[in-house]
């Protein structure tokens, strides 16, 4: 099955920047849409970014839009979130996450079946 491996999660200050990175183990990364979700203690999970089969189509949080973007690599199977003005209130767990469907973008968890790790972003003064 697929597997979803997580990293670039570390410790920055506010207003600082930082990129995630998902590597799938599918050679068949078309397949699926991929979306990046985070959880704070004490808070659900909620999806920040999406992306849909193609990379054609993304959607976003209102809380991260403008300063996140998802980007995909098919050939390194890789998923990308690029974070920029980091506030504290992003700080959480980061999981990547892919589901097949293939008509768009979907911030739900409930649309994800395969689900990485997860990776600490730490945002403090």
């Amino acid at each position: 099955q697929l597997q979803l491996v997580e990293s670039g999660g570390k410790l920055v200050q506010p207003g600082e920047s930082l990129r995630l990175s998902c590597t799938a183990s599918s050679f068949t990364m078309d397949d699926y849409a991929f979306a990046w979700a985070r959880q704070a203690p004490g808070k659900e999970r909620e999806g920040v970014a999406a992306t849909s089969t193609s990379g054609e189509i993304t959607n976003y949080a209102d809380s991260v839009k403008g300063r996140f973007t998802i980007s995909r690599d098919d050939f390194k199977n890789t998923i990308y979130l690029q974070m920029n003005n980091l506030k504290p209130e992003d700080a959480a767990v980061y999981y990547c996450a892919a589901g097949q469907y293939y008509h768009g973008a979907y911030l739900s968890p409930d649309f994800y079946d395969y689900w990485g790790q997860g990776t600490q972003v730490t945002v403090s003064s």
